[in-house]
């Protein structure tokens, strides 16, 4: 009887267990949810903020503190100074300095040296633009005794500078009659010309003068 009873309560509870797995194999409503596929997105990253630098601002160091300073901040009213208190009026020795950072009087600076005079103008020869200059006293040579008892006859040529007031300065000797050269420049030094001029102006001028000698 105990037997019949104990194998009777096994297939109950065996009974019991196979029902409440086939019911929750069978239940949809109690099945878990299946896993979303994955969906990949495009999206755009927007840049990183710019970074903006800021100006560096320098401390600036603690300005010195004294009596010859500078003011920093401009007075409230400016007063003209009376010309009887200018420093520049007061006359100072030389090498004293007003204040321990004052600049030493200014000095003026002399005259520029006047410009050089011009060079003298060497005698310009006769020619071209130049015109020779007219003859106005006329001295003739004096015929040397020892020459015309020779009968020496030539020419003499000779190179006469005349300067600005038509006056002979100087003779030259560029052809020569020995016995009758100091004849020549003798008498063409006493010579006398009209004054060249250039531009208006009155020019020393060099030229050829030719003395002839003749017997006869």
């Amino acid at each position: 009887m105990r037997t019949c009873t104990l194998l009777f309560s096994v297939a109950i509870h065996v009974a019991l267990l196979g029902a409440a797995f086939v019911t929750r194999v069978v239940a949809t409503d109690e099945l878990p949810t299946p896993r979303q596929p994955l969906i990949f997105v495009s999206t755009t990253i927007p840049p990183p903020p710019a970074v903006v630098s800021r100006p560096r601002v320098e401390q600036s160091p603690t300005p010195p503190t004294g009596r010859n300073l500078a003011p920093v901040e401009a007075p409230p009213q400016i007063v003209a100074e009376h010309a009887s208190a200018s420093l520049d009026a007061l006359p100072l020795p030389d090498g004293v300095l007003i204040g321990a950072d004052a600049a030493p009087p200014l000095i003026a600076a002399p005259p520029p040296p006047p410009p050089p005079a011009p060079e003298p103008r060497g005698p310009i020869p006769v020619g071209g633009v130049i015109s020779a200059p007219r003859k106005i006293v006329d001295v003739r040579p004096v015929y040397p005794p020892i020459a015309a008892a020779a009968r020496k006859e030539g020419l003499v040529i000779l190179e006469a500078e005349i300067d600005e007031g038509g006056n002979v300065r100087r003779v030259k000797v560029l052809r020569s009659e020995p016995l009758l050269d100091q004849a020549a420049v003798d008498a063409v030094r006493q010579w006398r010309f009209t004054p060249t001029l250039l531009n208006g102006s009155p020019v020393p001028v060099v030229m050829t003068v030719t003395v002839r000698f003749a017997l006869n």
